[in-house]
């Protein structure tokens, strides 16, 4: 409730914001960061008769805890653990549940810095592995496992590659910056021998800073987001499900803002305005996330 109104408005649909609102610092040597981020998405209804094997939930709602260390200057280590809930809505009753998701352990590393008077511009890649530490065995009412996509857990070790770049100064504005996160998830085979179409996604945000205090304890960041996502087939036993993948583009808002030294909330909103379409691909039509994120320092 203590959250800026403003803030209600918009929203992003990054796993846990990090150390800024630009995705391309690292966190700051010797230091540490905790967050909490909220991530709900909602897809277009299932296929009616039951559930595919490649179904994906028609709501889930996923809540990340994020630690990050910045342990040598330009480098931060981040390990990022989700709790995830899973439905997916059929006649009757839904299907679904809780569980412990697959984790995140990543090395950033920035490459590339340069300041002048219009701004700084940096650029940095990010890379690890996602452990099969979640649930694999969400049932439905007559005890039947649910499929693979249905699970908080995939049950393979995948890789997850990023690359992100920021640039501000854009048209000679302090206040105005943009910001590229590419990344992707490129999947092995895990449970119910089901190998989950490998992810990509990009996200450009346009952020301008209506508002910072004297002493940059205090800062307000607002702007436009647009997001491509693209899957692939799914391969269970060997075989691809044709169509199970697809392209998706949400546009939206993204907001940021500091209520105190080293505390930062985020909060907003992406709809899907184009997609694919195959009667086996389930596109997403929204996104909504929040959360918070508290710095500290851990060594010099």
């Amino acid at each position: 409730m203590w959250l800026p109104p403003i803030v209600l408005f918009c929203a992003s649909t990054a796993s846990g914001q990090g150390p800024a609102p630009e995705t391309a610092p690292p966190l700051f040597p010797g230091g540490g960061l905790i967050s909490y981020n909220s991530r709900v998405t909602t897809r277009a209804p299932g296929i009616a008769g039951g559930v595919p094997s490649t179904a994906r939930p028609t709501f889930s709602h996923e809540a990340d805890f994020n630690f990050t260390w910045g342990f040598y200057r330009d480098f931060d280590l981040t390990v990022l653990i989700p709790i995830t809930t899973t439905r997916f809505d059929i006649p009757g009753k839904p299907v679904g549940g809780t569980g412990l998701g697959d984790s995140l352990v990543l090395i950033k590393y920035r490459f590339y810095r340069r300041d002048s008077a219009r701004g700084t511009t940096q650029a940095s890649v990010t890379l690890g592995p996602k452990i099969p530490t979640g649930r694999e065995d969400l049932d439905n009412a007559n005890g039947d496992l649910l499929p693979a996509s249905l699970q908080p857990g995939s049950g393979s070790t995948d890789l997850f590659l990023a690359a992100n770049g920021t640039y501000t100064g854009l048209f000679n504005l302090k206040r105005l910056v943009a910001d590229e996160d590419f990344h992707a998830l490129l999947r092995s085979q895990g449970t119910q021998a089901t190998r989950l179409g490998s992810d990509l996604e990009s996200r450009f945000w346009l952020s301008y800073r209506p508002y910072e205090s004297k002493d940059v304890a205090r800062e307000w960041f607002i702007g436009p987001a647009l997001t491509w996502l693209h899957s692939q087939d799914d391969r269970i036993a060997g075989v691809s499900k044709r169509g199970s993948g697809g392209d998706v583009l949400l546009a939206g808002m993204t907001t940021y803002f500091g209520v105190r030294p080293g505390m930062h909330v985020w909060l907003g909103m992406d709809w899907a305005v184009a997609h694919s379409t195959s009667p086996l691909f389930m596109p997403v039509r929204r996104h909504i996330s929040f959360g918070i994120t508290q710095q500290f320092r851990l060594h010099r």
